[in-house]
């Protein structure tokens, strides 16, 4: 490989042998070198495929202005948390992780801490996420002996979501939002507090996650109306069945969408057995 681009001593683009433009990064791999010289491969630690032309841009961007053992921190995050989720993550992830790891270190570095508004719900709503930004924070204090609190890894756990969505963090927010209303209509409906540990109500709530998910970017579809089996699950559930009706009611009301018959059918029984579940 040559390089076709020198972005600073340590990070250089150049093209595989299909003729795609890649990013490599290593210490030292730009050192000297001009365009057209040959890199050293043993200096190499990290080459970066990007697809997305903008995303890439933004990247080589963001490479030339930061350390780069906060881009290979970064990397160690992305990838555990590919490992731990079992799939992989939207590219933008490696500009907005890389990006917020630094400035967080740089904030707590000069004694200031921004708290976390929406932490306890990022605890509830995405608990892997959560987890896999607290085993961040034990990587970067390993790193830079520097311990982030745990509002970081609520942040950490936001961008996570953001790249498994392929969405920006305001649209997580409103996810977020629609997922508390519609626990709150149920708690309220039933006068009872959702033991969020619960088989069922982690099943209630990733099922609420992709809900919203579609509601919110406008990603919803139209089904087959099963009006039969709509009306045993209204029979079997009545108290279940008017509290998705509340909820129904509701969403039309705000988000001007109206829930398909199986969408009710599945929020009714999810009601049902996390209601079951917290009455014990």
């Amino acid at each position: 490989m040559e390089i076709k681009r020198l972005l600073n001593n340590n990070v250089v683009i150049t093209e595989d042998k299909n003729g795609e433009e890649i990013i490599v990064m290593g210490k030292g791999i730009g050192y000297q070198k001009s365009k057209g010289d040959v890199i050293d491969e043993s200096k190499v630690n990290k080459i970066f495929r990007i697809a997305n032309q903008d995303i890439s841009t933004k990247l080589q961007e963001l490479l030339n202005n930061i350390p780069i053992e906060h881009m290979k921190l970064s990397d160690k995050i992305i990838e555990y948390a590919q490992s731990k989720l079992g799939k992989k993550l939207n590219e933008g992830i490696y500009i907005s992780l890389s990006d917020h790891t630094y400035t967080a270190i740089q904030r707590i570095s000069e004694g200031i801490q921004v708290k976390n508004a929406l932490l306890w719900e990022i605890k509830r709503f995405y608990k892997d996420e959560f987890n896999i930004g607290m085993k961040a924070l034990d990587i970067i204090e390993k790193e830079t002996h520097i311990r982030l609190p745990d509002d970081e890894a609520g942040f950490i756990a936001f961008h996570i979501v953001n790249a498994q969505l392929g969405k920006e963090q305001p649209i997580v927010q409103e996810i977020t939002q629609l997922i508390q209303e519609v626990l709150t209509i149920v708690r309220v409906h039933f006068g009872v507090e959702i033991m969020e540990e619960s088989v069922s109500s982690y099943r209630f709530i990733s099922h609420l996650k992709f809900f919203a998910s579609r509601l919110i970017t406008d990603s919803t579809y139209s089904d087959e109306s099963d009006e039969e089996l709509l009306e045993i699950i209204k029979n079997k559930y009545v108290k279940e069945f008017k509290c998705v009706s509340k909820i129904q009611l509701f969403i039309h009301k705000k988000y001007g969408y109206d829930l398909t018959s199986n969408e009710i059918i599945y929020l009714t029984i999810h009601v049902a057995k996390v209601v079951r579940e917290s009455s014990r």
